[in-house]
């Protein structure tokens, strides 16, 4: 007969950086901070968000340092908001999941909008090793350094992830 385990989660910085940027507004945000829009009534209507909603997830991703928010108008104060260096770095992902989801979740193939690189080229981004140059892939990345679950944290004394 097989016991059953207790969750044991393995430390990561995928589990982090979904933390800050697993929920649909925030990614939604990012998007239309990424395309040049700025403005909360902007992002409000190209994003669908409630506005509560919406100032929640600007608040954490300003607080996590992805963006920041800058005054245009004193009265009333007025913000609009640009990606900070870390959130530039979300650049490619946000066009990985956009590549993802023309390819594999859209069911409207003529209402997909092309994107396409300065060069001119229809933009589908890839990852590639640094060193070699290769794409990586599902068999690409072979090992971690190390392997550590939130007990080995807490049996060290550390915090949980």
């Amino acid at each position: 007969m097989r016991r059953a385990r207790t969750p044991d989660p393995r430390v990561c910085s995928i589990d982090a950086a979904m933390r800050i940027l697993g929920e649909k507004w925030a990614l939604l945000a990012l998007r239309e901070i990424v395309f040049g829009v700025r403005r909360f009534d902007d992002i409000v209507f190209n994003t669908g968000a409630a506005r509560n909603i919406l100032a929640s997830r600007l608040k954490s991703l300003e607080a996590a340092g992805v963006i920041t928010r800058e005054q245009y108008e004193t009265n009333p104060a007025r913000y609009e908001y640009r990606l900070s260096e870390a959130g530039e770095q979300l650049i490619t992902i946000l066009h990985t999941i956009r590549d993802w989801g023309d390819r594999y979740a859209r069911t409207d193939p003529e209402n997909i909008v092309t994107f396409r690189h300065s060069c001119g080229a229809v933009l589908h981004p890839e990852t590639h090793c640094g060193a070699c140059g290769e794409v990586l892939g599902p068999s690409s990345v072979i090992t971690a350094d190390r392997d550590v679950h939130q007990s080995d944290l807490a049996a060290a004394g550390g915090t949980q992830a």
